[in-house]
């Protein structure tokens, strides 16, 4: 069966390749490291399995599993990350099983097992149901709370909550919607990726905004928007050109 690994940390991805290596049946595909890449990989080489990272740059994994769903040659899907709490998110999208950094051989063999048998039976639902080693914790909160720490204390919040962050020089503000502000050293980009469950959109460089609190679009000059929230102090956050077609699709449900 042909493989091909989407993962953007080279030691996870070179351990995953060396225990693929090991079995017979195995044919390796070439690498990618974010999610495009893999998208043009895979439509060049057609693999059969996809290992698929959750956590990556610019297209995330759940992202790409659901165009990799779209494809003519739609590949079997295993995630691979470590943080557990993406296990439903990944069964909810069909992918044929999940595992947990780091890698356990016997666990690989288990899902290799799996997958042979899917193979033999390609019209059979793709989903195998909950995996032994993803805690049935996982599995009772489909959407995590998010944990900032601001350096002196460590809050606790829930991301539908949030009406949108911005970055302040080396920090990030989380503004929510009922008027709170959290401060913290955590990037945006980590931000973001740690909220890939949930419906939050890059408006602009420095701002990421929830979309379920977005209440109006307005023009502003040469091209750019603000985007009006409905939140307690009605704040308006700059839309740059490049991102109002991709959130108006996004809005439209295209």
């Amino acid at each position: 069966m042909k493989v091909m690994i989407a993962e953007d940390e080279r030691l996870a991805r070179d351990e995953l390749l060396y225990l693929l290596s090991q079995e017979r049946d195995v044919e390796l595909l070439p690498y990618a490291a974010n999610g495009i890449e893999l998208l043009e990989q895979a439509q060049l080489y057609r693999p059969d399995v996809v290992f698929l990272d959750i956590h990556m740059p610019g297209l995330d994994g759940v992202q790409t599993a659901q165009q990799l769903m779209q494809m003519e040659h739609r590949p079997l899907i295993v995630f691979a990350t470590a943080y557990e709490q993406y296990a439903v998110e990944a069964f909810r999208l069909e992918a044929a099983d999940y595992l947990l950094k780091p890698y356990d051989e016997m666990r690989l063999r288990q899902t290799l097992q799996k997958i042979r048998k899917l193979r033999l039976s390609p019209g059979k639902d793709t989903a195998l149901g909950q995996p032994a080693d993803i805690p049935k914790s996982a599995f009772a909160a489909v959407k995590p709370k998010l944990l900032i720490d601001d350096g002196s204390r460590m809050a606790v919040v829930d991301p539908v909550k949030i009406s949108y962050a911005v970055k302040e020089e080396k920090l990030t503000q989380i503004h929510m919607t009922e008027g709170q502000i959290y401060t913290t050293r955590q990037t945006l980009q980590e931000l973001e990726e740690k909220l890939t469950l949930y419906a939050f959109f890059r408006t602009h460089r420095s701002y990421l905004v929830n979309i379920d609190v977005i209440d109006e679009i307005e023009p502003w000059f040469n091209g750019a928007y603000n985007v009006i929230l409905k939140d307690a102090r009605r704040d308006r956050i700059p839309l740059s050109r490049v991102a109002a077609k991709e959130l108006m699709r996004r809005l439209q449900g295209d």
